[in-house]
């Protein structure tokens, strides 16, 4: 083979590796009909998401305001209560992380918009603090870690089933809008499990004639 000859065989061989390599470069852009990576949440789950950790914090704060002279009857469902919570806690930031979606709402309960007839139970259980249902206002916080004894193991139980009640209230809505995966189970347990703790909150209550 000439000199020139194997020049041209070594331009041509070339030009097949660069034609090669582009065309490898480009296969993720040309090529279509491959499946879109789905998000980790939708929008609704992670509103609902965000909402449930504010929610499960201020649970642990009205557990850590509680008089630790309670009886034990209360001490212990209280930090029964404070446990489960604590657990799912862990869980829903989790899942934020996860989606790399943040900790906090832009528009608290805004996901719930969709579901009137839990909006509008929603909007009775909901304090003047938060548009979010059952959670305790400031005032009462303040209220809680001031109390003693009786006094404290009442208004505990007051606004933790209260609390508990606004949680339920959003886990069902979140059941009713979402259509399965993980964080629908979760809503279905949260109702559950909430649902079975603020009957022990009525219970303890009904004791103290309240």
């Amino acid at each position: 083979m000439s000199r020139h000859s194997a020049f041209r065989v070594a331009i041509v061989a070339g030009l097949a590796v660069l034609l090669l390599a582009m065309g490898m470069a480009l296969r993720p852009v040309l090529i279509s009909g491959e499946p879109a990576r789905h998000p980790v949440l939708n929008a609704t789950e992670i509103g609902f998401v965000q909402d449930m950790v504010a929610h499960h914090s201020q649970a642990l704060m009205l557990v850590q305001r509680l008089d630790p002279g309670v009886e034990p009857s209360v001490s212990t469902l209280a930090g029964q209560i404070a446990d489960t919570q604590r657990t799912e806690l862990g869980m829903l930031l989790g899942w934020l992380r996860l989606a790399n979606a943040p900790v906090t709402a832009t528009h608290p309960m805004a996901w719930m918009q969709h579901s009137e007839a839990h909006q509008h139970r929603a909007a009775a259980l909901a304090s003047r603090d938060s548009a979010m249902p059952g959670m305790a206002t400031t005032a009462e916080l303040d209220q809680l870690a001031a109390a003693r004894g009786g006094q404290a193991e009442v208004l505990f139980l007051q606004l933790m089933r209260r609390h508990h009640y606004g949680g339920v209230e959003m886990a069902a809505a979140a059941d009713a809008l979402l259509t399965g995966g993980e964080v629908e189970r979760a809503a279905r347990g949260m109702v559950t499990e909430q649902g079975r703790e603020a009957g022990l909150l009525d219970l303890l209550l009904a004791q103290r004639g309240v």
